[in-house]
């Protein structure tokens, strides 16, 4: 059984936007972080925006090539983690990934892929005209 399971990717033109959603089988509870990464081909792995829960607040980071256009939220009603994305470029071309942290791994870089012990299988977003 897959624990986490992304939907929402598809084709776009530049300027476009697309809703990314990671369903979580596993309990929000029982993760410290949760994250988007991504991957285009030929590149690393790079984290794209993450949410963590510090005193009962969430905390969110975004690497500086999404910040302003990406938004990061968690749904707590359908225990979703989604990816709002705006203003679309050819550069955000890659297969987008969801993960999370079980293990309180990634309050040391939330944004690096090698601190979440749990991934998703992938949606793929592409940007072209």
């Amino acid at each position: 059984q897959r624990v986490l399971v992304e939907s929402g990717g598809g084709s776009v033109q530049p300027g476009g936007s697309l809703t990314l959603s990671c369903e979580a089988s596993l309990s929000w509870s029982n993760t410290y972080y949760m994250a988007w990464f991504r991957q285009a081909p030929g590149k690393q792995r790079e984290g794209v925006a993450s949410m963590g829960r510090t005193s009962g607040k969430y905390v969110t980071t975004y690497s500086a090539s999404v910040r302003g256009r990406f938004t990061i939220s968690h749904d707590d009603a359908k225990n979703t983690l989604d990816l709002q994305m705006n203003s679309l470029k050819l550069e955000d071309t890659a297969m987008y990934y969801c993960a999370a942290d079980t293990l309180a791994n990634a309050y040391r870089g939330s944004l690096q892929p090698h601190f979440y012990d749990v991934w998703g299988q992938g949606t793929q977003v592409t940007v072209d005209w």
